[in-house]
């Protein structure tokens, strides 16, 4: 089972423009990935606000922050490198 994970980042922020688009083949390919804005809450903004973008499982907890590129997020979710 592919796992699920959250993309933590907020509106206008390059970094996680990039990351996103480094996540397309994942989600393409089955992972799911919520994005989610860290504006919506104020423990996000301290937990994540220096931070952004950061990948997290779900099942885990782990956390992967940037940067990373597809081989880091393959071998953080388990995976063969998505194409």
């Amino acid at each position: 089972m592919l796992p699920a994970c959250q993309l933590f980042g907020t509106l206008g922020c390059h970094l996680c423009e990039l990351a996103e688009e480094v996540l397309m083949p994942f989600a393409a390919a089955g992972v799911s990935i919520e994005l989610v804005d860290i504006a919506e809450r104020e423990e996000w903004v301290e937990a994540y606000g220096v931070r952004i973008p950061v990948l997290r499982r779900l099942d885990s907890g782990a956390e992967l922050g940037w940067p990373f590129a597809a081989p880091q997020v393959a071998a953080f979710l388990g995976l063969a490198e998505a194409q």
